[in-house]
């Protein structure tokens, strides 16, 4: 059921990249059309700002996705790669997007959350109880089903792969 978006709503877009992208590259083995999702996300509301959580690694390879982002009106927020003895590899993002969301939740109505990671359960509960709006945008296949069910709604991209995947090379 899709619901009424009054074009006057302040939306914030938090996208986390690392889930997205992984959740594309082992569902479909592409990557994620971000211009679509963030246009998808704000709906023709008021669009406050939006914030990309990536993870930057020592070959930088990277960089030019980093600037596409820019250049779609996406900030990015930028971890390095925390490489750990025995291989182990850990860019975990969560507590700053908690962070962010609750910084920021007082200047919009609607934050748009991109990502179907469970750990974001006790923030959405939380935003809610403080009046706001929160819609989940991610992969259904890889969402956590609670996390679908405490958001106001859900939109599962997977369901159109031509709009918010990129073609395979």
């Amino acid at each position: 059921m899709a619901f009424i978006k009054p074009k006057e709503q302040r939306v914030e877009v938090l996208i986390d990249v690392q889930n997205l992208y992984h959740s594309a590259k082992n569902l479909y083995g592409t990557r994620v059309n971000f211009k679509e999702v963030l246009k998808k996300a704000i709906a023709g509301r008021k669009f406050i700002r939006a914030f990309a959580y990536v993870v930057r690694t020592k070959t930088g390879e990277e960089r030019a996705f980093f600037e596409a982002l820019t250049k779609l009106g996406i900030e990015t927020r930028v971890r390095d790669l925390q490489e750990f003895y025995g291989g182990q590899k850990k860019a975990d993002w969560d507590v700053g997007i908690v962070i962010d969301a609750i910084r920021t939740s007082p200047n919009v109505d609607v934050i748009v959350l991109c990502s179907g990671d469970g750990d974001f359960i006790p923030l959405v509960e939380y935003l809610k109880n403080q009046g706001k709006r929160v819609e989940v945008m991610a992969f259904g296949r890889t969402t956590s089903s609670k996390l679908r069910e405490v958001a106001d709604e859900f939109f599962d991209i997977g369901e159109e792969p031509r709009k918010y995947l990129l073609p395979i090379k």
